[in-house]
């Protein structure tokens, strides 16, 4: 299946888009009712994240847990002490964090990226989705957070990252990267979060309402009807149960 946009950013409207963001960050933005996942960005009980950029940390393991995956003991020993330096060389070759849209050259295998995603899975069998969650807190802007929920709400299987890249440098002046920077001001999101973290939101909670049974179609109502409809019904951020991821 070839790579498209969740059904809420194929539609013009934003209303949708900023549903999905408001239910997985809550209202007040961090307030009752936020995922977990909403702590990912900003996590950092050491003080130490700005200037730990090019090295994997305690702080980075426990953030991605707040996505519902945990690293196992022998890799996060592996990734702190083992090979800490290896993987250190391995991110300054990658370069500082940017935004994934202005990577004008395709993201080849031979890519620092890559090379990185590679040397975290590798010893320990670990999937794509924890090594991009991995990643993703080391260079927010740059890398995509990828999982089966994301793979289903945009048809991608394994590389998300250059399907991605192509879709943000697109027609129109770079036009998606820019409407999810617009989106995060208006759900009152900080800064910190970056574009792709946004685009990753709103495809993950587009899955998790698509795969959800109330959910039913009704006749004659088409798929973007359907999503508008479960987040009117959804319960009010801060009141419902609090989302798993």
């Amino acid at each position: 299946m070839a790579f498209h946009l969740p059904l809420a950013l194929l539609d013009d409207d934003d209303q949708t888009a900023l549903g999905l963001l408001r239910t997985y960050y809550g209202q007040p933005v961090f307030g009752p009712g936020a995922a977990t996942g909403a702590l990912f960005d900003g996590w950092d009980s050491t003080g130490t994240r700005a200037k730990d950029t090019n090295r994997f940390t305690a702080d980075d393991l426990v953030a991605v847990t707040f996505l519902s995956v945990s690293i196992p003991p022998t890799a996060a020993r592996d990734f702190l002490t083992d090979r800490a330096d290896q993987l250190t060389e391995l991110l300054v070759a990658l370069g500082s964090d940017r935004d994934l849209v202005d990577e004008v050259d395709p993201l080849t295998d031979d890519w620092a990226g890559w090379q990185l995603m590679r040397a975290l899975r590798a010893p320990h069998k670990m999937g794509s989705t924890k090594a991009s969650k991995l990643l993703a807190r080391k260079r927010p802007r740059l890398r995509p957070i990828y999982d089966s929920v994301i793979a289903q709400a945009t048809g991608s299987k394994d590389n998300l990252w250059e399907p991605l890249r192509l879709a943000l440098r697109g027609a129109n002046d770079n036009a998606l990267h820019h409407r999810l920077l617009r989106l995060r001001t208006a759900a009152g999101l900080p800064e910190q979060i970056s574009a792709l973290h946004v685009f990753d939101v709103i495809a993950w909670r587009e899955g998790k309402t698509s795969a959800d049974p109330v959910r039913c179609g009704r006749p004659g109502e088409d798929k973007v009807s359907q999503l508008r409809r479960t987040l009117e019904s959804a319960p009010p951020a801060g009141r419902g149960p609090r989302p798993g991821r």
